[in-house]
């Protein structure tokens, strides 16, 4: 079988004051779907943060609504997870009367976790959803286990071993599932799984099955065995993210359950780039830096603050929508460390560096035990007064 893995699509998203429904709803269509048919893919799994809040705007809804179908009317099979952005309430509304029309959907964990069992040429393919889990929903679903002081870990063991179990005996799996695994590449568009403590679990949980569809890291990596993988996220999301290459993979698993996978590049009409120099050379040398209608951040190197800069660089970059002073920001960073370093000094020592900042030479330690015993004096008189 031959199916697509995709994640973390954040449909909504609202990007420094940009709508990005129009950009993801471009992308899909004249993208994604072109290549969900040349692929021939029997199914396309999202492995969760199809939206990306709980409440999604309704053209973000609208936006999903007509992706299924479309998988619908072309017969392609759609398996998604809710992830830590979705409300896993509302991704399970009609998740039953779906199944007959081919779309599997799983928001909430909940008991018995059996299997989505798919057909190919080579006989069932069995699909183990694990929406997004922390140790209180997975607690609610096994509350046998509650007493045992689930970390993130230890409720991933619980809920994977029973998925595993649920598996038909003999039959090829796929595990999809919305989870930070450890050594995982993160980005700051990325929501945190946990405040406090760790939230990252083990890739070896995943060893029973012969693919691991993931979602949550927006970079696309593998995660402790080639067939363990983030497909990274629909688009760019965040300027850290502006080296990435965004895409999906096609994921094939032959009669003997091997997966292969190959990475299969998206290009959005408006690419997020970070662009580096100073105003004059960014105003000036088109050749280096042309004028782009792309979701830009400038870092201006400059050392002072440039008036009405915003409204400047918007002239050459329509769709500016961040500027910062790295050089500036460095050297506030180095006061405000030199200010902490002071509050430490002794008054014999900053006189000490005084001197060598007028002078251009360190105090000589004659110099330093006269003052010291002029400041002795000094705290003396105090003292007596």
């Amino acid at each position: 079988m031959r199916f697509i893995h995709t994640a973390d699509w954040h449909l909504g998203r609202y990007f420094h004051g940009m709508h990005l429904t129009e950009d993801q709803a471009d992308l899909i269509e004249h993208q994604l779907l072109p290549l969900i048919a040349e692929e021939k893919a029997e199914a396309v799994v999202i492995a969760g943060d199809i939206y990306d809040r709980g409440v999604p705007p309704v053209e973000a809804v609208e936006l999903f609504d007509e992706f299924l179908a479309r998988m619908k009317e072309r017969q392609v099979k759609v398996l998604f997870v809710a992830g830590n952005h979705d409300s896993e309430g509302r991704l399970d509304f009609a998740s039953r009367l779906m199944q007959d029309a081919g779309i599997f959907a799983r928001g909430r964990l909940r008991r018995p976790l059996t299997p989505v069992v798919l057909e190919d040429e080579y006989g069932p393919l069995a699909f183990a959803l694990y929406p997004y889990m922390d140790p209180q929903t997975v607690r609610a679903a096994f509350p046998e286990e509650a007493e045992n002081g689930l970390d993130f870990e230890t409720a991933h063991e619980v809920a994977i071993a029973a998925g595993v179990a649920a598996l038909p005996k003999g039959v090829r799996s796929v595990a999809v599932a919305h989870a930070f695994l450890a050594g995982g590449l993160s980005s700051e568009s990325e929501r945190p799984l946990s405040v406090g403590g760790s939230s990252s679990v083990s890739s070896a949980l995943f060893r029973p099955f012969c693919y691991t569809a993931l979602g949550h890291l927006h970079n696309p990596q593998r995660a402790g065995a080639d067939t363990i993988r983030y497909s990274g996220s629909l688009m760019k999301y965040s300027f850290d993210e502006a080296e990435q290459q965004k895409g999906v993979l096609s994921v094939e698993i032959d009669a003997a359950g091997r997966a292969k996978h190959t990475f299969l590049p998206l290009t959005p009409r408006h690419d997020v780039r970070r662009i580096r120099g100073t105003f004059a050379a960014i105003r000036d040398q088109r050749e280096q830096y042309p004028a782009s209608d792309d979701y830009m951040e400038v870092e201006l190197l400059d050392t002072g603050i440039i008036l009405d800069v915003f409204n400047k660089l918007k002239a050459i970059y329509p769709n500016l929508m961040h500027i910062c002073y790295p050089e500036l920001q460095r050297e506030g960073t180095m006061r405000q460390q030199q200010g902490q370093q002071v509050l430490k000094m002794t008054e014999g020592d900053l006189f000490a560096q005084y001197y060598e900042d007028m002078t251009g030479t360190a105090i000589a330690p004659e110099q330093r035990a006269l003052v010291t015993s002029c400041l002795q004096e000094i705290y003396q008189e105090e003292r007596e007064r």
